[in-house]
Order: structure tokens, then C-alpha cells, then sequence
């Protein structure tokens, strides 16, 4: 399709802008390699966590949704929906513990919980696996996307796609560091989020649809808008529906699977904005905003435009003869969005190819940064380069965001769809969740059940994904096999192979102070030694933090399924919902401030 001037101007002003926020702030990132990656620990709660929002906003958000929607309905969804449990935790458990640690990376974490080579090594291995090979795959996945909103919105070849789609981000990252990003997380999140909500209102506006109670009561719409799948056991799609996407996600997933952005007990990007906060209180309320936002907010205009898109292009078929040139290898339930899109009328289209830009940008930008502080702290300065100056550093860092971003749209080119790259990762992750969750509380879990758990996850998908199951046991099936070996692997490996050395362990209670009953035996045994464990922070309140868990998931739950009956025209029993989240979060409000918190500024 041919663009407006009016578009072009629109996109090319976002470009000038985000390229304008990474030179003014240039000088500054390169200052240190803590600023490059951390902005000197000073941010507020409210900047890291529009952050987090903005960089789980990707340009494969939407597709994937699309692709679960039309799919599977809207129930579909608590594939994703479920990993609401494992944020809640991780706001009321870890994020006051990621801030006290007083670390750069959430992988420099190994070396003061473990000791010895091989605490080194599994911070190096992790360092390497996450950082460059696990996150070069979710930056194929969202330039997947590019790709695809490229060919149906501008006509370019997958290749085109590609190039346009990096050089800006490339050059954008690498000048303005963590502090760049941040601020222009902030600024990204409000343009797709209009630009979310404008493509909702036009989709509902198209001839063929002509209104949300036009789009309510079609014949291909009514069978996908349940939010809860069907508690039918008849037949074996429905139970392979059940069980793929609400009992498992809600029984097992959300605590045993590892996945970018959901991971038990904090990590990744969202780990190292937990480490920028200005203090423990600070870190807890972006974590908390963020669950809101990303669970409560944002779904619903995707979902219109999704359930929209069964209308006009009722089938693949639909799609491949709107775009031709499109090759036959993308095209798939997720291009739906995409499709959805080019009927959007001139200066609207600037702005929502602006916000996808955002979107792309944003995700693009903090994972690369992200993956560059791995290579830099946790391999470079550790292993390769100890006494490396502060400008060398930052120089290194700059040099592996290009090279990661080369890779990741290499790979990009082999992908087909957004739901074939979301298993792929659920897979990785399965059955390592649960050792994340209590090795801030289990004073047992040493290095070697680590290893363990990565080496056996990820030959247990290799087998599952390539092997003679692969076709014929559904994805939920895999899960839960590889989540039980992974499980019963590492935890065996934890009791037969010898914990880490005393000094580390009481010295990480001193220094983060869990609390809870699994560092018991420790405490006493120094205190048997003459030498009683002085932590320097208040231990973390379990009960109380799993009370916030309990009522942070209610008020996100209710806040997202009573807009969702609103919309439906479920008006009484949506204010009724809404209601019932409205009293959850004021409760939890009033628990939280029971919760002891450093509120001093670092």
C-alpha cells in the first residue's frame, strides 16, 4: 500500500525524536558501564515502570494475540493470561530482594549465592545461553513480526524488513544505553498505546463489521468470545482446549516454565530495572504497575481488532489473496492484525505505524541492552578482561548489540509464525521455574542442580520438539513432561551434590535476607559457630507477601474480565466484577504498607 505524506511525516518525526533522545543523553551513557546498563540506580518507580509495559509491547504482542484469538477464541489466551500468578509473586517476593542484592546483572546473582568454579562457570554459561542465544530467539520472534507488518502495510520483502527495522534501533541502543531506553520506553508506550486503541476503533468502524455489536453477534465472532474455555470433556479437542490453555497454564505453567518477561521470581530486562530503582519500595511499585498495566490494560484492543479480522478475512486463504506478495511461508493467523491494519485512513496509519515502530523499538532496544550487560559483565569483565577500563567496557557493549542484532535477524528469516516461536521458548523454560522460585529460600539448591535443570530442559525439548512426538502429542502435553523430568532432575541433583561453602550462604543471608524457614539451618549453625548471621535488611515477610500475591491477582483478574463484560454488554455483571476488583486492590494496598521496605534513595 502507498503511504500519505501526511504518514511519512508522522513516522519520520518518531524516527527524528527517538534518534534526537539517543545522542542528547550519549554522553552520559558512556560515562560507566553502571550508567550504560543501570543509569546510576536512580530511576523512579513510575519511568521503570512504564518501561517494563513498553518493552513486553512488542510488535509480536498483537500477532500473537491475533494468532491465539482466531485460533483458539479468546479464551485462548491464558496461555499467557496465567503468568498474571508469577508476576504477582515476584512483585511481592523477589523484587525487594533483586534490589537489596546491590548486583549489575540478575546472572552476576550466581556468584553471591553459590561459591566455587562452579558458580563462575554457571554465571558465564548463563550469561551466554540467556543473553546471546535465548535472547537472540525472542528478537527473531518480534522481527518476525516486523517482517510480516512490513509485507502487508508497506510491501516489503522479508529481507527489507529486516534492514529497515534494525538500523534505527541499532543505532538508537547503541548511543543511549539503558538511560535512552528508559526514557524512550515512556514515550513509546503512549504512542502504541494510541495507536492500540485507533486501530480497535477503525477495525469496529470497517463495512463489514460496522460496530462492536455488529462484531458481538457475527456468526464467525460469537463462538470465539468466551473468556474461560468450555468445561467440555466430549471429545478430544475439547480436552486438549481445557487442558492446553486454562488447567495447565493455571496448575503448572505459571510457576514451572521460564519465558521472557514472566520468569519465576524476576529476571531478565525486567530484573534490571528492578536493580535501576532508587530503593526496595520503588522497585516493588514499577513491578506492581507493570502487572496492572500489561495484564488489565492492554489486551482488550488487540482482541477487537483480532475478532474483527475473522470477519473480513475469514481464513488463510483470505489473507494470502489480500497480499500475494507476501511469502507463502508467513502467512499465517497472526498476520490477521497486520491485514486489519491497511484499512486504516491517512494520518492514522502514520501514527500506528509509529507505534509499532514504538512497540518494536522498545522490545528491540531493552533486550539488546539487556544481552549486551551480559556480555559485558558477566563474560567480558569476568572471565576475558578483568581490570578493563570503564570505556572499554562500554565500547564492548556497544560492539556485541550489533553483532546481536545481526544474528537475531538472521534468524528472523527461518521463523514462520508467532505462536511456533512462544512454544518454542515455554518448552526451554519448562521445569526450571519452580528452582528460581526457591533458591532464594532454600539454602540446598547449589550450582550443580542449575546446570542440571538448563542441560535437562533443553534436551528434553530437543527430544519432545524433534522426536517421534513431536506431531502427535499436543504442545500442553510436552509441557508437563519436560516440567516433571526437569523438576525431578534438578531436585535430585540438589541433594546428592554438596551445597555451596557457609561463608557464601550466611553471607548472602546477611546481605539479602529471604527469610522464611529454608535458611533456618544455616542461622543456627552460625550461630553455633560463635558467629551469628547480622543481616542488613529486615527479612522479607512471606505470609504477608503471599497475602498481596493472593489479592493483586484478584484486583488484575477482575480488572481484565470486567472491561471484557462491559464490552460484551454484560454491563451489570462487569461493574459487579469491577467492583470486586476495585475492594481487592484497596486491601491490597493496605497490606503492602505493612510490608517493611527501604525507602531510602541509593
Amino acid at each position: 500500500m502507498i503511504l500519505s505524506t501526511l504518514d511519512w511525516a508522522i513516522v519520520l518525526a518518531f524516527f527524528a525524536l527517538t534518534l534526537a533522545v539517543g545522542l542528547w543523553v550519549s554522553r552520559q551513557a558512556g560515562k560507566s558501564s553502571s550508567e550504560y546498563f543501570l543509569s546510576g540506580r536512580d530511576l523512579p518507580w513510575w519511568l521503570l515502570g512504564f518501561s517494563m509495559v513498553a518493552t513486553t509491547f512488542s510488535t509480536d504482542t498483537p500477532n500473537l494475540v491475533t494468532d491465539l484469538v482466531r485460533s483458539r477464541g479468546v479464551a485462548g489466551n491464558w496461555s499467557w493470561w496465567a503468568f498474571l500468578l508469577t508476576g504477582m509473586l515476584t512483585v511481592f517476593l523477589y523484587a525487594a530482594l533483586w534490589r537489596r542484592s546491590e548486583i549489575l546483572t540478575d546472572v552476576e546473582f550466581y556468584e553471591i549465592r553459590y561459591s566455587g568454579a562452579s558458580a563462575a562457570f554457571l554465571r558465564g554459561f548463563r550469561a551466554v545461553y540467556l543473553g546471546v542465544f535465548f535472547n537472540v530467539v525472542i528478537m527473531a520472534s518480534v522481527t518476525l513480526a516486523a517482517i510480516k507488518i512490513g509485507g502487508t502495510m508497506l510491501g516489503l520483502t522479508p529481507a527489507q524488513s529486516v534492514a529497515a527495522a534494525m538500523l534505527v534501533t541499532v543505532i538508537f541502543s547503541t548511543l543511549g544505553g539503558f538511560r535512552g531506553v528508559i526514557i524512550t520506553d515512556f514515550l513509546l508506550f503512549i504512542v502504541a498505546m494510541v495507536g492500540a486503541f485507533a486501530a480497535a476503533y477503525v477495525a469496529l468502524q470497517h463495512p463489514q463489521v460496522g460496530s462492536l455489536q455488529g462484531l458481538l453477534t457475527h456468526p464467525a465472532v460469537m463462538p470465539k468470545l468466551a473468556m474461560i474455555p468450555p468445561l467440555d470433556w466430549s471429545t478430544p479437542e475439547s480436552r486438549d482446549f481445557l487442558f492446553g490453555f486454562l488447567i495447565v497454564p493455571l496448575a503448572v505453567q505459571w510457576w514451572s516454565v521460564w519465558y521472557p518477561g514472566a520468569e519465576p521470581g524476576g529476571g531478565g530486562y525486567l530484573v534490571q530495572r528492578m536493580l535501576a530503582a532508587r530503593n526496595e519500595k520503588e522497585a516493588v511499585a514499577a513491578t506492581l504497575f507493570f502487572n496492572f498495566a500489561h495484564y488489565a490494560i492492554r489486551p482488550w484492543p488487540w482482541i477487537l481488532v483480532a475478532l474483527a479480522s475473522l470477519i473480513v478475512f475469514p481464513d488463510l486463504a483470505s489473507i494470502q489473496q489480500a497480499f500475494p506478495h507476501v511469502p507463502a511461508d508467513k502467512i499465517g493467523n497472526d498476520l490477521g492484525y497486520s491485514a486489519m491494519l491497511t484499512f486504516l485512513p491517512p494520518g492514522v496509519m502514520g501514527l500506528m505505524l509509529a507505534s509499532l515502530l514504538a512497540a518494536y523499538m522498545s522490545t528491540i532496544a531493552t533486550h539488546l541492552n539487556w544481552g549486551s550487560s551480559y556480555v559485558v559483565n558477566d563474560v567480558y569483565k569476568r572471565f576475558v578482561n578483568p581490570g578493563a577500563s570503564e570505556r572499554t567496557l562500554v565500547n564492548v557493549g556497544r560492539l556485541s548489540t550489533v553483532v546481536m542484532m545481526v544474528l537475531a535477524a538472521l534468524l528472523s528469516l527461518q521463523l514462520t509464525n508467532a505462536v511456533q516461536a512462544f512454544q518454542i521458548m515455554l518448552q526451554i523454560g519448562a521445569g526450571t521455574g519452580l528452582l528460581f522460585i526457591l533458591r532464594w529460600f532454600w539454602w540446598r539448591i547449589n550450582p550443580w542442580s542449575e546446570l542440571a535443570a538448563m542441560v535437562v530442559s533443553f534436551v528434553v525439548t530437543l527430544f519432545l520438539q524433534l522426536g517421534t512426538f513431536a506431531a502427535t502429542w499436543p504442545e500442553y502435553q510436552k509441557i508437563v513432561v519436560g516440567v516433571l523430568i526437569t523438576t525431578a532432575s534438578w531436585l535430585v541433583v540438589a541433594l546428592v551434590t554438596p551445597p555451596s561453602d557457609e561463608a557464601t550462604l550466611r553471607e548472602f543471608v546477611r546481605r539479602t535476607n529471604p527469610g522464611g524457614p529454608g535458611w533456618q539451618a544455616v542461622i543456627e549453625r552460625a550461630e553455633r559457630a560463635g558467629a551469628p548471621i547480622r543481616p542488613l535488611h529486615d527479612a522479607t515477610n512471606v505470609p504477608r507477601g503471599l497475602l498481596c500475591t493472593f489479592l493483586g491477582t484478584v484486583a488484575v483478574y477482575a480488572g481484565l474480565f470486567g472491561s471484557g463484560m462491559v464490552l460484551y454488554g454484560q454491563t451489570t455483571t462487569g461493574i459487579v466484577t469491577l467492583a470486586v476488583g476495585l475492594a481487592a486492590t484497596v486491601a491490597l494496598f493496605r497490606v503492602w504498607q505493612g510490608m517493611r521496605l527501604d525507602t531510602t534513595r541509593a
